[in-house]
């Protein structure tokens, strides 16, 4: 048809591999046009995203830091995209993060399609170290002019930086746990400030972290509160089961609805955020449980491989036939996972076309797109998720949303679980009803009349975040405070605790006022992969003593003397505590 194509949708045609070894030969040349170039008809505003882009023509350049608070569904990527188009258009180049892999196919064919003739490159840790590689220097080099990708690509060198956007900023995923520890989403708002740029930070349910920013005046507020093409958002609606018989953890009222969906031809989502077929096989008569022997965790069963698999360490073994403590061959497994949400439904519903979505469903980047294809070309009529469904999609025909097991966050001892599950569940809820056909939310609990589910069902983010930020004021939790983690980890407890003793005595020699040093203690998860773990918490009201305290305190803990078999690190602004 004579139109222009980028080199990523040349690459991904049959003949592509064809085409690439021409142009290495030097028989094809690569031609450019403007990157700001936009592809087809854009779509056309809603009042609140022309009032959101207004927002920002007025703003003075330089850094500013913009949280953009909208409901699921409102159209935020249709404003990233936008804004994107203004930077491309003075010769300035795009960071845009994501916080997941999952979320970066759909998103990678969106901004394709809106700017072709611009070079668009991918960063994450799916892709081979060549390509990564190659992304890394067409950054650096200026050619690549928007960067797409997940928390490693906030390191992407970028000569003409003129903008960063941060999608889904409140999630997890942004923060690196292992090896060199950063929150991608603070460096993206550190990066921005030290260039003058601006930086966007975009949810329908920030951290409160960003949202106590927002409400004190250091980053700028814009909401989007109405859906850009559904009426209105999907009801939520809680199922009392405490005096309820469950079928497999399955409700009437979920079921009778799921059948509702069928008989319309849309489909459903039955969201549990566990995967495998049972957290635990336990025999009744000795009372064995299927331990790792490497961890503090339990074996989980799959049932579809025969396998009983630690989700930490990676463990892996077959069923056993019979206890291996007693040889009772009744064992059972307890509890629930997606499997066996899956088979239920199997039984349930045999005419429906059922599509399991989880991290062992889709291993790799083309299983999970061709998921994401089936489940947008009607090819399934329920899908049983993980949170691996809970953001960023768009599936027209889903219209039911079903909650399993969301209240064990509601007592869990991580003080930032509730802030989670709000977020989850709000997300979660956001996949129905997002086109033409009104959606709905069903949350299974035991506990109705709790102000968490009584937020989510008026759809509330700052009464919530109010609620919580109130609680943690009252205990003296982040973001009210600053927190430190020294972490350490030994073959033996007794030397990671002895370590940590060590650093304790020398942090107490250093402190200043108003900082407070607590005694070390196991993790809770103690035993990881054989190695035994405990930490060492450090907190403060302010964060310039603690970062003055930390320097200081990080030279000493370097001039110990520690078993070679020991390792420690310092974790700053700890996700888990």
């Amino acid at each position: 048809d004579g139109a222009a194509r980028r080199r990523s949708v040349i690459r991904a045609l049959p003949e592509g591999e064809a085409v690439g070894d021409l142009l290495r030969r030097g028989w094809l040349a690569e031609t450019r046009g403007g990157a700001d170039g936009t592809g087809g008809v854009l779509p056309a505003l809603t009042d609140e995203q022309a009032g959101v882009l207004a927002e920002f023509e007025r703003a003075p350049p330089g850094f500013a830091a913009w949280l953009l608070q909208g409901v699921t569904g409102s159209g935020k990527t249709e404003v990233y995209l936008r804004l994107a188009e203004r930077t491309l258009r003075a010769g300035r180049q795009v960071l845009m993060l994501v916080p997941e892999i999952a979320l970066t196919p759909q998103l990678e064919a969106r901004v394709a399609a809106r700017f072709p003739a611009a070079e668009v490159v991918s960063l994450h840790s799916g892709l081979a170290e060549g390509a990564r590689s190659r992304g890394f220097v067409r950054a650096l080099e200026g050619h690549a002019d928007l960067v797409l990708g997940t928390r490693l690509a906030v390191f992407a060198a970028l000569p003409r930086l003129g903008l960063i956007l941060v999608d889904e900023e409140h999630d997890a995923s942004y923060k690196q746990q292992e090896g060199v520890r950063y929150s991608a989403r603070d460096l993206a708002v550190w990066r921005a400030r030290q260039r003058g740029v601006p930086v966007v930070l975009g949810s329908a349910t920030p951290s409160l972290e960003s949202w106590q920013h927002a409400r004190g005046g250091r980053y700028r507020h814009l909401r989007l509160e109405r859906r850009a093409l559904a009426s209105e958002l999907p009801t939520v609606r809680c199922v009392d089961t405490r005096r309820l018989k469950l079928d497999e953890g399955l409700s009437p009222a979920l079921c009778k609805a799921i059948e509702a969906r069928l008989e319309r031809g849309e489909q459903s989502l039955v969201f549990l955020n566990r995967r495998g077929y049972a957290p635990v096989l336990s025999c009744p008569a000795c009372g064995w449980v299927s331990t790792c022997p490497h961890c503090t965790a339990n074996l989980v069963v799959h049932l579809a491989d025969r396998r009983l698999r630690c989700h930490h360490c990676g463990c892996d073994g077959p069923i056993p036939h019979a206890c291996p403590s007693c040889g009772n061959q009744d064992i059972q497994p307890f509890g629930r996972g997606t499997q066996r949400i899956e088979a239920r439904l199997g039984e349930r519903f045999p005419q429906a076309r059922i599509l399991r979505v989880d991290r062992d469903s889709a291993r790799t980047r083309a299983q999970w797109e061709n998921l994401l294809a089936a489940i947008a070309g009607g090819e399934a009529d329920i899908l049983v998720g993980t949170q691996m469904m809970a953001k960023g999609h768009d599936f027209p025909r889903l219209t039911l949303v079903g909650v399993v097991g969301a209240d064990a966050s509601l007592h869990a001892a991580d003080f930032r679980a509730p802030e989670r599950l709000f977020q989850q569940l709000m997300q979660v809820g956001g996949r129905a009803g997002r086109a033409h056909l009104a959606g709905e939310v069903l949350i299974q609990t035991e506990y109705p009349a709790h102000p968490l589910y009584q937020c989510l069902a008026r759809h509330d983010f700052d009464a919530f975040a109010a609620l919580e930020l109130e609680e943690r004021r009252q205990a003296g939790f982040p973001p009210l405070t600053h927190q430190a983690m020294l972490r350490a980890d030994a073959p033996a407890l007794d030397a990671a605790v002895e370590f940590l003793r060590a650093a304790a005595r020398l942090a107490a020699e250093r402190a200043p006022a108003g900082l407070r040093v607590y005694d070390p203690v196991p993790m809770r998860m103690t035993r990881l992969a054989r190695r035994e773990r405990a930490q060492l918490l450090v907190e403060a009201d302010a964060r310039a003593p603690l970062q003055a305290f930390l320097g200081e305190w990080l030279a000493a803990l370097r001039a110990l003397r520690t078993p070679r078999e020991l390792r420690w690190n310092v974790d700053v602004d700890p996700l888990e505590v």
